[in-house]
């Protein structure tokens, strides 16, 4: 399974890992699921970060080289993604998280979120 890993995800993953569920940890650990992440996470992330956000505390350049180096694939975002937020519906007013939606939906990808209100739009959005 391909699994696009939220922003929350990825930051909790480097630094609480303890915060990860069970089941997150699973599917992270499993062997064939190919774990990937979005430019869109890591600009919200340097974003959040600039305007002092206590949860978005993490070095961005750390963070992108360690994901590579734990296997993880990148995700550009494009314009194709960006026109797919039109036929989302207004579900949730984070433009990342709405992006990463539209990501997931486009390139056939599993969205893995923590967050109940992003695991309500219809496709391949996992709670975990």
């Amino acid at each position: 399974m391909k699994l696009l890993l939220d922003t929350h995800i990825l930051i909790w993953g480097a630094v609480e890992p303890e915060r990860l569920s069970r089941a997150t940890r699973a599917l992270i650990e499993e062997r064939r699921n190919d774990l990937l992440f979005s430019a869109v996470s890591l600009w919200e992330i340097a974003i959040k970060a600039a305007l002092r956000r206590a949860d978005f505390q993490i070095d961005v350049g750390a963070l992108r080289r360690s994901l590579f180096d734990n296997g993880y694939s990148e995700i550009a975002a494009t314009g194709a993604h960006a026109a797919a937020l039109a036929n989302l519906p207004r579900i949730h007013k984070d433009p990342f998280d709405r992006l990463l939606v539209a990501q997931a939906i486009i390139e056939g990808l599993t969205l893995i979120t923590g967050d109940p209100v992003v695991a309500r739009y219809p496709g391949p959005v996992r709670l975990v």
